[in-house]
């Protein structure tokens, strides 16, 4: 009903259309009466019709009379309503119908209507689409272990080629094009793959055999998948690092111009009275663009981001998780498989036996039996509880709903702890804890800002010329230099960062010399890279402003 609705409106639409300019209206009003059989009330007929047309495509087939279409369908179908479903689907454009003269022997079979139908271009192009459709929704998808050896493979030949000192682009465009397309098949595999691997882990009445070799063939499956990533994947990221220092941009380029030089002359945007170099260069821009978004979506596959993880690693994580969930549902199996009965089991069986309670007293007890809805009992009683038990016991073989009830206080129940009686325990003083406390604060914060003015410099210098450090002094020299190589990131050779709580800003130089740096503190002797560093302390700074 609401794909009928849609297909009405859209056909409102173009009606509407048809009354402005009845040239173009008419036009899409055709097209939109091809898809009409989908939605009509017998639409299995028709769409076996079209079906028996696709087929005798195959064949080589042209024409077919409806006798033909009668005997594809099968012996239960009637040639009456065959040639009814022929005639409609002949009126809203899917076929088109040509007399029929090859079997005329008299002048009344020359009067009678005789066809012969087949596909016009729109309902071939309807019946394409629908097999994209369905090919789509039953596409199960794989991980292409293959396609990411192709990948690196033209990633190899693309840094040959930019190593060249004459680029060939007939060469390039043709890597380029190749990569693409064994991308585009990799993303879009490996996406339906792990779609139906979720269907598969969301199974519920699976055969435990077929599934458990199932799942020893996708389990290696999946592991053979994931090593091959690792390996495969770090060495698809180390050439597309050495693609963009050789400097990608020229092999874009080389791929935009000639396809901008098959661009026909109008087909893209530019002066109505340009020459063809203008519409090529257009076309180019255009083309450039294209290749570079082609470019930065295959980087972000491979290549992880700073708080972006790359594709290719966020795929290897659901593959490794998919390995242990196919082990749960195999032990979900075998658990049903050995008659455990579950919640939803053991509930239906209560509603029955609640369906087959005699009265409501049995109800009553039933419900008290299984949810446990009996009258609270205490351990904890009072001195008069225990005094009354002292002059009266009660024997331990007296049943629950018998035995006398315990008094319980009224803030128990509502608290789930017995009041307090008795005056409240006196205010402790604890000042002095507070001073001693504050003391230690001063006094480290104290020490701390010493700290910061020993290491404080006024310009880059090496580590080896910051002199011999106390334990203090070095303490904080040691954080300040893990949170500066912490930010040095591979690749690069100068950072400046701040630390946490905003006091000190640090610069750390790599000078490229490979020279040892010894600083003695009162530990020992410190040895590392002799980087250039430059050390601020900006409470200084903050201190110079207060006082002006």
């Amino acid at each position: 009903m609401v794909a009928a609705r849609r297909v009405g409106m859209v056909r409102a639409t173009a009606y509407a259309r048809l009354r402005t300019a009845p040239e173009e209206g008419a036009s899409l009003s055709q097209d939109l009466a091809v898809f009409t059989y989908l939605t009509a009330p017998n639409y299995e007929l028709y769409r076996a019709v079209m079906l028996a047309f696709v087929a005798a495509k195959r064949r080589f087939t042209v024409h077919l009379r409806p006798e033909d279409v009668r005997d594809t369908l099968g012996p239960t179908a009637e040639l009456t309503v065959v040639s009814e479903a022929l005639q409609r689907l002949e009126k809203w454009g899917n076929l088109r119908a040509d007399p029929d003269t090859s079997r005329v022997t008299t002048v009344e079979d020359f009067h009678r209507a005789r066809f012969l139908y087949q596909l016009t271009h729109a309902g071939e192009a309807v019946e394409e689409a629908l097999a994209v459709y369905d090919e789509a929704l039953g596409r199960r998808g794989s991980l292409q272990s293959v396609a990411l050896a192709d990948i690196a493979t033209q990633l190899r030949a693309l840094h040959e080629l930019a190593a060249e000192p004459e680029l060939d682009a007939a060469k390039v465009y043709l890597a380029l094009r190749y990569l693409v397309d064994r991308f585009t098949d990799l993303a879009g595999n490996a996406r339906a793959f792990m779609g139906s691997l979720q269907r598969t882990l969301d199974l519920h009445d699976a055969d435990l055999e077929v599934f458990r070799a199932y799942k020893d063939r996708l389990i290696d499956y999946l592991q053979r998948f994931i090593t091959d990533l690792v390996a495969t994947g770090s060495e698809i990221a180390a050439l597309v690092a050495r693609i963009e220092e050789r400097g990608v941009e020229p092999l874009l380029d080389a791929a935009a111009w000639r396809e901008a030089q098959d661009a026909a002359p109008g087909t893209v945007d530019g002066p109505a009275d340009g020459s063809d170099d203008d519409h090529q260069r257009v076309e180019f821009v255009r083309r450039r663009e294209l290749w570079l978004e082609r470019w930065r979506g295959f980087r972000s596959w491979f290549v992880s981001a700073p708080q972006r993880p790359s594709q290719a690693k966020l795929l290897r994580a659901q593959a490794r998780a998919a390995i242990p969930q196919l082990l749960h549902v195999v032990a979900a199996l075998n658990e049903r498989r050995a008659g455990r009965s579950d919640r939803s089991a053991d509930f239906r069986t209560l509603a029955v036996w609640f369906a087959q309670a005699p009265d409501d007293a049995a109800l009553h007890r039933l419900w008290r039996c299984a949810f446990g809805l009996s009258p609270a009992r205490h351990l904890a009683v009072d001195a008069g509880t225990l005094a009354a038990r002292a002059d009266d016991p009660i024997p331990p073989s007296t049943p629950w709903a018998t035995a006398p009830p315990v008094e319980i206080s009224p803030r128990l129940r509502k608290t789930g702890s017995y009041e307090r009686r008795g005056k409240p325990n006196r205010v402790l003083d604890r000042s002095a804890q507070r001073h001693h406390l504050a003391e230690l604060a001063a006094r480290q914060a104290a020490e701390t800002a010493t700290a910061r003015a020993a290491l404080a410099t006024d310009r880059q210098v090496r580590l080896s010329d910051l002199g011999p450090l106390d334990c203090d002094v070095f303490r904080l020299f040691l954080g300040l230099l893990g949170d500066a190589l912490t930010a040095l990131t591979p690749g690069r050779r100068d950072i400046q960062t701040t630390t946490s709580d905003g006091t000190m800003a640090v610069r750390l130089t790599a000078p490229g010399d490979h020279r040892v740096a010894e600083v003695a503190t009162a530990d020992g002797v410190f040895r590392g890279p002799d980087y250039l560093i430059e050390i601020v302390d900006l409470t200084a700074d903050l201190r110079v402003e207060r006082s002006a």
